[in-house]
């Protein structure tokens, strides 16, 4: 393992307790808002989807024109593209007849080969080393595929394997703690160990947001998308602004592990 000194220049925030706590928000977020959008406001998926596509396009225009990590850029982009994948899973299963088994092992192709690219380009996964634009590139399309891929295997354990919201939940923070123990006190490397954890907060905040916002008869809670979406809105922007007053999530330039 090599390290190498966090560039002033890096795009991401430092990873803390706070950054997970706005990511679970985030994706959470994600899947009830992509539902009140397409569904509860009748805009359906494919008109749900261009017009959040085009969004998106255009608040990542606006995070490759800063220079460095700037907190409302960026989380506005996390929140965004995690709607936007959500979406992109549901349009291939609903619209286009593609099932979860062949979504999940699609985007988990798709996923390998971006980081298979990105580390035969760069060297390195690290997300302390997001400091030029094709790196962060590499970083915004992996990040778009977690969520996708997230969104496919959350459904897929959840309703196609029927195993439920609140068991599948329970299930991938099983296995986000086993990894954490592993990279806490058993070694695994730190950017295996971040991926893993980042790809499967995509499954455990769905498989929660749809049990909160879902009716009973769908194994819901019945809280419905809007309050749900805003609740965690409410907790992202405190969390965001309270880590920005504090400079908490500004990467501190040290010696940091990059494979």
């Amino acid at each position: 393992m090599t390290r190498t000194q966090t560039s002033a220049r890096n795009k991401v925030p430092e990873v803390t307790a706070g950054f997970w706590l706005i990511k679970l928000m985030a994706v959470t977020m994600g899947e009830t808002a992509a539902d009140y959008l397409a569904v509860n406001l009748g805009f359906g998926l494919t008109a749900t989807s261009m017009i959040m596509t085009v969004i998106l396009l255009g608040t990542l225009a606006l995070q490759f024109a800063t220079d460095r990590y700037v907190p409302w850029a960026y989380w506005l982009n996390v929140v965004l593209i995690s709607v936007v994948g959500t979406l992109l899973t549901d349009n291939l299963v609903d619209n286009l007849g593609v099932s979860l088994v062949t979504c999940t092992a699609g985007f988990s192709l798709l996923l390998g080969l971006t980081f298979l690219v990105w580390y035969r380009s760069e060297g390195t996964l690290s997300i302390h080393a997001v400091d030029t634009p094709r790196r962060e590139g590499f970083y915004w399309l992996a990040i778009l595929f977690t969520f996708a891929l997230g969104t496919a295997a959350g459904d897929l354990v959840a309703e196609h394997y029927g195993l439920g919201y609140a068991a599948t939940g329970i299930l991938f923070g099983a296995v986000i703690l086993s990894l954490s123990l592993g990279y806490f006190f058993l070694g695994l490397d730190s950017v295996l160990a971040f991926w893993l954890v980042y790809i499967l907060t995509r499954p455990l905040g769905a498989s929660f947001g749809d049990l909160l916002s879902q009716p009973a008869d769908y194994g819901g809670m019945g809280l419905g998308t809007v309050s749900t979406s805003l609740t965690f809105l409410a907790v992202i922007v405190i969390t965001v602004t309270a880590m920005t007053v504090m400079g908490r999530d500004t990467a501190r330039q040290m010696d940091r592990p990059t494979r």
